[in-house]
Parts: structure tokens; C-alpha cells; sequence
């Protein structure tokens, strides 16, 4: 897959597999094995979707290294600011 090279030297790919709308859990874990089996190492997700933890049951299950995996996540306006910024960090994190 095509990578882009960031302003800091980390390549990172250019397509990624995004889980929004898929409420369902099971169908939404299933989904990102599938997309890491098809060779996607870009998983988008955000904790207001409510599947970060399906998210994160997958990437453990998937049996592709975790360093091969970039996941993207979303801060959202109810959330700036240093503190609220850093807590939902950690929120996506505990999620994951």
C-alpha cells in the first residue's frame, strides 16, 4: 500500500479502513480483522462512534504486529483545551 511520508521522517499509509456507523460490535471487530488481513495497517476510529474497544479486540486478535498499525482518532470541539485534549487521549486509549 502507498505510504506518505509525514513531516517527522514516519511514513504512514495513504488508505485506511474507518468503522464509523458500525454500531454493531461484533460485525464492526470482524470487519477490522478483515480489513488487517487484506493488508490495511490505517484504522480510523473516534470514541464517539462507541466501537474503539471493538477496534482494539480486533488489532489484539489480528495477529499483525501493533507497530505495523497506525490508528487514527478524533478530538472533538467539547474537547479542547490542554486538560479535556490530553483526558481524551487517555479516554481512546482505555477504549483501544
Amino acid at each position: 500500500m502507498k505510504q506518505i511520508q509525514l513531516n517527522n521522517g514516519v511514513s504512514i499509509p495513504q488508505l485506511g479502513y474507518g468503522v464509523f456507523q458500525i454500531d454493531d460490535l461484533a460485525q464492526c471487530e470482524q470487519g477490522v480483522r478483515n480489513a488487517l488481513q487484506t493488508g490495511y495497517r490505517l484504522i480510523g476510529t473516534t470514541a464517539c462512534y462507541g466501537n474503539e474497544a471493538a477496534v482494539g479486540r480486533a488489532i489484539a486478535k489480528s495477529g499483525v504486529p501493533r507497530e505495523d498499525i497506525f490508528i487514527s482518532s478524533k478530538v472533538w470541539i467539547q474537547d479542547t483545551g490542554y486538560k479535556k485534549t490530553m483526558a481524551s487521549f487517555q479516554k481512546t486509549l482505555d477504549n483501544l
